[in-house]
């Protein structure tokens, strides 16, 4: 019988097939690397992870602007006072998972490829960002304004399916079925004007909603109703 064989007479090939198996195994889980690689490891999953998710909403976004009844009528809306939105408007980028969007005069719609719970959340969204864009372009609301922004926060809020009691239950919200509409409407036009620099402090960004609710909470255009 002949006697084991001594690890240190395995074939270099071999080894060399098992480091590069282990090396493997250590990337994916993470154990056995140096701090050096496990760095690299890191920055290499999240820029993975942003590449997935930009790709993920450039596929939803093109299907939205081709399939989306809501989105599609927005756009032919703002189309007709002369607002030549296309799809280079609206951008995916990654936000760090503290918003869902965003809309400036200046580089139009953002929207935030990590902050999306599902593709209707993103629907929502991107509803919403354009009923800003309307309102900037057929009102010249000016959103540095703290009375125009919250009326312009309302009308979103109100008609883009933002506050839907389903979203809401997503959310972790939980209102009364009857009036949670309204209060939810409410609740995210102040959160929004306590992020805009103009606005001092959430008892301005209260007073400024409540100056503007009766007429704001009840425009519905350019929709007919309630979308």
């Amino acid at each position: 019988m002949s006697a084991p064989q001594d690890s240190s007479n395995v074939e270099p090939k071999e080894v060399s097939s098992f480091e590069r198996w282990r090396q493997r195994a250590a990337w994916v889980t993470g154990l056995g690397l140096s701090p050096e690689d496990q760095k690299k490891r890191e920055e290499f999953n999240l820029l993975k992870g942003m590449e997935s998710d930009w790709k993920r909403c450039e596929k939803w976004k093109t299907e939205m602007l081709h399939n989306s009844p809501a989105v599609i009528f927005m756009m032919k809306q703002l189309q007709l006072i002369d607002c030549n939105v296309t799809a280079e408007h609206l951008q995916c980028h990654p936000c760090h998972k503290v918003s869902a969007g965003g809309f400036s005069p200046q580089h139009g719609i953002l929207l935030c490829q990590d902050g999306f719970f599902n593709k209707k959340h993103m629907e929502d969204t991107v509803v919403h960002e354009l009923i800003h864009m309307y309102d900037h372009a057929k009102f010249k609301a000016d959103m540095t304004n703290i009375k125009h922004q919250a009326c312009s926060e309302i009308r979103a809020a109100n008609l883009s399916g933002d506050c839907s009691y389903r979203r809401n239950v997503h959310r972790g919200h939980w209102y009364k079925f009857t009036g949670h509409q309204r209060a939810c409407v409410r609740m995210r036009a102040v959160a929004s004007l306590v992020q805009n620099p103009a606005c001092p402090s959430q008892a301005a960004a209260e007073k400024a909603v409540d100056e503007v609710w009766d007429s704001c909470i009840k425009d519905t255009r350019p929709f007919d109703e309630i979308y």
